[in-house]
């Protein structure tokens, strides 16, 4: 068996191994990676040999680096260990692929949904619905697409409504507020000044990753797909992406017991700066403390960089993951929308839910 791991920002991890009596066996290391001594990869090889087939990530990682350190302490290595664009971990989720443990994006077919406008709070319902319904084998992985009409404000899980939201700006603007299920920070979306979507994945595409590499992961397409139209995008922290100009987009992540993982990206295509800092109190300190504060002030980064119209944005960057990964056209079913409308009216517009952090 044979599994491979592409290091984000490093290196190509490759491992051959068998499974004799549910033991590894035969474990070869590979890949276009940087290691010093030569003697190390021996080592790495012999210190995966035998483990349970059942091993977890972090175990398999951990028997890498105690094998590494023991060969160092005994001078059994010709100098220190030197792993350059790889890790321990990076070895143990390519071991985790080898076994069928750990999946990757082309071991999957993803639906892609493009329904439509729909209210915020459905739209923060269906996050949920979709995520388990994977969990339960419902339905496949997904890549949801967000429309809509209304001017809202979405808060993180665990953020205070109090401390993010500014009542007197959410009335005067007519602006929807909704809580999602995963963390992070707030955003101000007005139709057609952000771009958002959703992408519902098995915990074994993210298997043996940290949650910072697992943004990373999942949001590489991304990065190459804005890369196509001409923008300069990178990483910025664990779950922003930012250009020379400044932040271009956050993402989010909620993961179930069940397995199931949900991640979500809003980017700002033109947002208007002024009504942002009136509808959210974070906003204002962080526009004020950057000195950005003026009149008709909009923050567009997208629009901006790229010179295309937000629907082309979306197309382009349908049409990339498309191209890269195995997918087929989808639409919402009838009972899952019915799930979302029944969630609204329980949960996601409830005070209880909304200001659940005061």
């Amino acid at each position: 068996m044979r599994g491979e791991y592409k290091v984000p920002g490093g290196k190509l991890v490759a491992v051959d191994l068998a499974v004799e009596d549910d033991r590894l066996v035969d474990v070869r290391l590979s890949g276009d990676f940087f290691l010093e001594p030569d003697e190390a990869l021996e080592v790495i090889d012999r210190a995966l040999t035998g483990a349970a087939a059942s091993t977890p990530t972090g175990e398999l990682a951990r028997r890498v680096t105690d094998g590494l350190d023991e060969a160092e302490r005994t001078g059994a290595l010709a100098g220190p260990v030197a792993m350059v664009g790889f890790d321990a971990r990076a070895v143990a989720v390519a071991v985790r692929r080898a076994l069928g443990l750990a999946t990757t994006w082309d071991d999957h077919t993803f639906e892609v949904l493009r329904p439509g406008p729909l209210p915020p709070r459905t739209l923060a319902a269906l996050d949920q619905v979709l995520t388990e319904e994977l969990a339960s084998g419902e339905r496949g992985p997904t890549l949801r697409f967000w429309e809509w009409d209304e001017r809202a404000v979405f808060i993180g899980s665990f953020q205070s409504y109090r401390n993010e939201v500014d009542e007197e700006g959410v009335a005067a603007h007519d602006v929807t507020v909704v809580r999602r299920i995963s963390g992070g920070g707030a955003m101000f979306m007005e139709a057609g000044n952000c771009v958002t979507f959703s992408l519902v994945v098995p915990g074994s595409l993210v298997d043996g990753l940290s949650f910072e590499q697992s943004y990373a992961f999942l949001d590489r397409w991304v990065l190459d797909a804005l890369g196509a139209m001409g923008v300069e995008a990178r990483f910025s922290g664990m779950n922003d992406v930012a250009s020379p100009a400044g932040k271009i987009a956050g993402s989010a992540q909620k993961r179930l017991a069940g397995g199931a993982v949900l991640h979500h990206m809003t980017m700002a295509y033109d947002i208007d700066a002024d009504k942002m800092t009136q509808v959210l109190r974070i906003g204002r300190e962080k526009m004020s403390d950057k000195g950005t504060r003026s009149a008709n002030k909009r923050v567009d980064p997208l629009r901006s960089q790229t010179g295309m119209a937000r629907d082309a944005v979306v197309e382009e960057l349908a049409r990339h993951f498309v191209e890269h990964h195995r997918t087929e056209e989808s639409a919402l079913r009838p009972e899952e929308l019915a799930r979302a409308e029944e969630l609204v009216r329980t949960k996601f517009a409830t005070p209880e839910w909304l200001h659940r952090v005061p």
